[in-house]
């Protein structure tokens, strides 16, 4: 598959677009974040806004 037929989303810290890798093969429907920078900003985000 060519890298501008791999699908994206779009990081909910960040507002990039982010597309699919190979490490997130078994798990795309899980992925919301682009990196685990992102990902430790948007779970603290989350955890404080409780």
């Amino acid at each position: 598959m060519k890298k501008e037929h791999l699908p994206t989303k779009i990081c909910p810290v960040c507002n990039r677009p982010f597309t699919w890798r190979k490490k997130w093969e078994k798990n795309w429907d899980n992925v919301k974040y682009c990196s685990n920078k992102c990902g430790g900003l948007g779970r603290k985000k989350s955890n404080t806004s409780q």
